[in-house]
């Protein structure tokens, strides 16, 4: 049976799985918007939706883009950050480059817990769901959202102590110090068991020359 620090790291190393899984979803989720948000506005510009529903509706027919000025623009960059957004947040959990972010976004680095990551990708989260969107885009939006508070919840059990927990290499030190650690409890030294085999012999610990010539 494993110890329970193996079956804590175990399950923040699944969390962890999950959440590269629901950043990449959201990924390539938002690019998809984005192709069927420029497509829209495209076929708008041209006239192909050009009639007195669309020109009087808040968004434009089948995307996510405002029926405003510099709407698309909004709209776009909207997307664009998202993704940015997802990929340093992969990164993070990656855990690669661990310098860059204990320099510069410290949040993320290795001295801070999972709590300000499930605050991002919540936020993230909700940005996507508050457009109307279709299947994918909200399955992911749902499933990021989710694990951002999972996340959240799991930095105030673990606090700082989450990252260092669930390190593969840091685990692997703790690992090899608790087998040397049983090594040297199942180790004799060789003059204690010289001193118990002399002591079965009936010889006393100070004749040890004397008890070898009697054998």
């Amino acid at each position: 049976m494993l110890p329970a620090k193996a079956y804590v790291f175990i399950g923040l190393n699944a969390v962890r799985t999950l959440s590269i899984i629901a950043l990449l979803l959201v990924f390539s989720s938002s690019i998809l918007v984005m192709v069927d948000d420029i497509e829209a506005v495209n076929a708008f510009v041209d006239g192909g939706s050009n009639s007195t529903f669309t020109i009087n509706s808040d968004y434009i027919q089948n995307s996510t883009v405002p029926n405003q000025p510099a709407g698309v623009f909004w709209a776009v960059l909207n997307r664009l950050l998202i993704i940015g957004q997802t990929v340093v947040l992969i990164l993070s959990e990656l855990g690669w480059p661990a310098g860059f972010f204990d320099y510069y976004f410290p949040v993320l680095g290795s001295d801070f817990g999972l709590g300000a990551l499930g605050v991002m990708q919540c936020l993230i989260g909700a940005s996507v769901l508050s457009h109307f969107v279709k299947v994918f885009p909200l399955v992911s939006g749902f499933f990021l959202f989710s694990i951002g508070c999972l996340n959240m919840l799991i930095g105030l059990i673990f606090r700082e102590r989450a990252k260092s927990t669930r390190s593969i290499l840091s685990f692997r030190d703790r690992a090899d110090d608790m087998l040397s650690s049983l090594d040297k409890t199942k180790e004799i030294p060789f003059s204690k068991y010289r001193m118990d085999r002399d002591a079965e012999m009936g010889v006393g610990v100070k004749e040890p020359d004397t008890a070898h010539a009697r054998t």
